[in-house]
């Protein structure tokens, strides 16, 4: 099976606009949603730490941020921003993603967060393409859908 086959698995952008209306805006504010429990997370495991979670505070931030992403996506398809905004992931066959999927997913999402020209790169692509796929997820060959009610 080709890449293009195994991409037909997923909803024709053209048939079912409805799954791909608002995805990129509601994915923006649900990534908000997300970032903003991630810090909440760290506030809680700051004093945890007797403070010196501060010395390293980015790198906290980091792994909480990984490891938050990986777990409610490989539960999920979606993380609970996505959930509050009604969107979730597809793999490249329509189905939800795996652990080892989610797994590079974040992975992809961390690398491309990392900078700036990628990142800017990614969001571009989730405007302009027909799935509105940022990078991670061409490569993965993912899409973010809007959840069925």
């Amino acid at each position: 099976m080709t890449d293009a086959t195994l991409m037909d698995a997923l909803p024709d952008p053209d048939r079912h606009a409805e799954l791909y209306d608002g995805v990129t805006a509601r994915r923006g504010l649900a990534w908000l949603a997300d970032i903003t429990l991630i810090f909440l997370v760290t506030l809680v495991i700051v004093p945890l730490t007797a403070f010196t979670a501060l010395f390293f505070y980015p790198l906290l931030f980091i792994a909480v941020g990984f490891a938050y992403r990986w777990w409610t996506l490989a539960r999920g398809s979606a993380t609970w921003g996505m959930r509050l905004f009604g969107i979730e992931f597809l793999n490249r066959h329509g189905q939800r993603l795996n652990g080892t999927e989610a797994l590079l997913h974040v992975t992809g999402y961390m690398l491309s967060m990392g900078t700036m020209l990628v990142q800017l790169l990614s969001i571009g692509l989730m405007l302009t393409t027909r799935r509105r796929q940022g990078l991670t997820d061409l490569a993965l060959g993912t899409v973010a859908i809007n959840r069925a009610s």
